[in-house]
């Protein structure tokens, strides 16, 4: 089987191309091509020579990426892909356009196993982990759509489908890629990981020095009802999860941000609001509430509008930064998991099978 070189840094291409005859310095040349320049085959890279061009698509092959799906929100705000990648495996890849810039949210596994009762990603259960350089693709083929628009990324959000922190080593390669300057030359405070709430690997994480946003999935103010709705916290309960941000908070500098999905008639009730605003005081953090998506798969409601201001004005008035987050792409099932699960019911292929 060909060895893949997309995903790899500088070094570890030149580790690859020197026994075969090449220089060193063509190692730069091909990230160049592959990471800058949008190659998906060896014979584009016309500063080389035709003999090792001809030797390196004989020896080495190149993630690809194709669109199976692309839907684009009413308003402009919201792109999203479902891209096929060559073993017919699909993920959602989705472009937000802010006023402050654009940032792409990338998925870490085709699937995800983690089971919360909310989220469609799981509904299909989990097939296999994304390597760095699938998880790559997805970024570099919306700034090669952005580009036509004279455009580029501006940051990164690691919380599509997948826990990205159970695919660490992937995922922390492809944060160290996204970083590199021949690649997108992307700050990490420009990067934000979203976690269930993987203890050990939130403090791996933190030894790892790497300025990020980490983002907690926490979406309840107790142990009772985040095992119900997140069998992940029957591992790791809040008590063991907050502290692992607390020394993510002290190590690093940085504030994390607890995401809160709300829920009706599970979570999002004025007593839930006093609870969480407790767990939280003191703590170098801040709350972004998510109005839930509807999910009819799982019975899952959005709470009302009165709600969802009662919520967040209690939270604030007990000293608690929050936000409510903006909604973006509703009209074209934006939220993780919504359009492949969509697309496989309606064909099991569209996500299956090249």
């Amino acid at each position: 089987m060909k060895k893949d070189l997309f995903g790899l840094f500088v070094h570890e291409i030149a580790a690859e191309i020197i026994p075969l005859g090449l220089e060193k310095y063509r190692a730069n040349q091909i990230a160049e091509w592959l990471y800058r320049r949008g190659a998906v085959q060896f014979m584009d890279m016309n500063n080389l020579s035709l003999k090792n061009r001809l030797l390196l698509e004989d020896t080495f092959t190149i993630t690809t990426a194709e669109a199976r799906t692309v839907q684009h929100a009413a308003d402009g705000s919201t792109d999203k892909y479902l891209l096929a990648f060559p073993d017919g495996a699909a993920v959602e890849t989705v472009l937000m356009r802010h006023p402050y810039g654009n940032s792409v949210c990338v998925s870490t596994q085709i699937g995800c196993a983690m089971g919360c009762r909310f989220c469609a990603s799981t509904l299909l259960g989990k097939s296999r982990d994304l390597s760095a350089g699938e998880i790559l693709r997805q970024v570099l083929f919306i700034q090669q759509a952005l580009q036509q628009e004279n455009s580029k990324i501006h940051s990164l959000v690691i919380m599509g489908t997948g826990e990205p922190l159970e695919n660490y080593d992937n995922v922390l390669r492809f944060m160290r890629l996204c970083h590199e300057p021949y690649c997108l030359n992307l700050s990490y405070r420009h990067m934000t990981l979203s976690t269930s709430g993987l203890v050990p690997q939130i403090d791996a994480l933190a030894e790892e020095g790497l300025p990020i946003t980490l983002s907690i999935s926490l979406h309840a103010p107790n142990n009772a009802i985040r095992s119900e709705i997140m069998p992940i916290n029957r591992k790791y309960p809040l008590e063991m999860v907050l502290a692992a941000a607390d020394r993510y908070a002290e190590k690093t500098g940085r504030r994390v941000t607890y995401e809160y999905i709300l829920l009706h008639g599970i979570n999002s009730l004025p007593e839930q609001a006093r609870e969480l605003a407790s767990l939280l005081r003191g703590r170098l953090a801040n709350v972004n509430l998510i109005p839930a998506n509807p999910v009819p798969e799982r019975g899952i409601l959005r709470p009302t509008e009165t709600s969802i201001r009662e919520f967040l004005t209690i939270l604030q008035q007990r000293g608690i930064t929050a936000t409510v987050r903006k909604e973006m792409g509703s009209d074209i099932q934006a939220a993780c998991g919504q359009l492949r699960y969509r697309s496989f019911k309606e064909d099991p292929k569209n996500i299956s099978e090249p």
